[in-house]
């Protein structure tokens, strides 16, 4: 499904029934947006992984604006600002009250920035394996450049410089780092994953290249604007958004909750799936919103 705000269309997906049957009384489920990381990506990643969620709310995946199968634009917009301002625009155009926003990596940093903004709009929070500033950048680069292996420094520079020009090429970056992404990588499971992806160069390379969006980006002043309950979820083995990261979000957001999965990198879902969704199902189930 598509929807026509601020100027563009974005492409969004719905899993779950919002209303359901329960006894004599039909109860309604609460309905979450589901935000992909990159940029550069789109929300076919969490297909099927994160489909056990339909089970306890409705899962609204998003591609955000110029990714995936939302319309292409000025690639000047491929900002976190205005992806914060579209998901407000898509909720109102859904008609839909307070929200469950669930943000992974880049996701992440979209849905905390959201929060702060328009904390009205967000009943919980779930942020997994992100950051609030651009100085995860370069610690993931001298990581690269201290411990990676020569095919590893390769694609990396490609990001790093902003200079991916084909999908082919950030399909072939995420084959080479998938180790490292996940513990529990495997090169058979992982390939129709990235197969079924829609990559958008154009979007990675504003964000990562040195004066791109991501190297001036600093929400710590915003995020004690959140005032919806918060769960942080971070991989213990994380290479690009480590632990520590996340624990200062715990120390910023007020009330927030924060696990560390000890068997996971930056890719919880493939590495312990069934775990990640239980804590979130638990989480968004229990009393309290903002």
């Amino acid at each position: 499904m598509r929807a026509a705000v601020r100027g563009t269309e974005i492409y969004f997906d719905v899993e779950g029934a919002g209303l359901v049957a329960e006894g004599a009384a039909m109860r309604e489920r609460p309905v979450a947006f589901v935000l992909h990381g990159g940029p550069g990506g789109d929300h076919t990643g969490f297909k099927p992984g994160m489909s056990p969620l339909a089970a306890h709310m409705q899962l609204v995946y998003i591609d955000h604006r110029g990714h995936g199968r939302s319309a292409d634009g000025d690639p000047a917009l491929y900002t976190l600002d205005e992806n914060v301002a579209d998901l407000e625009a898509l909720r109102l155009h859904l008609g839909l009250g307070s929200v469950v926003v669930i943000g992974t990596s880049y996701g992440g940093m979209v849905a905390m920035a959201y929060a702060a903004r328009y904390p009205a709009s967000v009943s919980k929070l779930v942020l997994i394996v992100t950051a609030a500033d651009g100085g995860f950048r370069a610690r993931a680069k001298r990581l690269i450049e201290e411990h990676g292996t020569p095919d590893q420094q390769r694609v990396c520079a490609l990001l790093w410089e902003g200079r991916f020009e084909t999908a082919e090429q950030m399909q072939d970056y995420y084959a080479v780092m998938g180790p490292l992404y996940s513990k529990a990588y495997d090169p058979a499971q992982a390939a129709p994953t990235r197969s079924r992806a829609s990559y958008t160069p154009t979007a990675i390379n504003n964000a990562f290249k040195p004066d791109g969006f991501l190297a001036r980006m600093d929400l710590r002043p915003e995020l004690g604007r959140i005032t919806a309950p918060t769960l942080i979820l971070a991989g213990r083995h994380d290479w690009i958004c480590p632990p520590d990261y996340s624990e200062e979000l715990h120390r910023l957001i007020a009330g927030s909750k924060l696990h560390v999965f000890e068997n996971s990198s930056h890719s919880i879902r493939a590495d312990e799936p069934e775990a990640l969704n239980a804590m979130i199902a638990d989480f968004v189930a229990e009393p309290g919103s903002a």
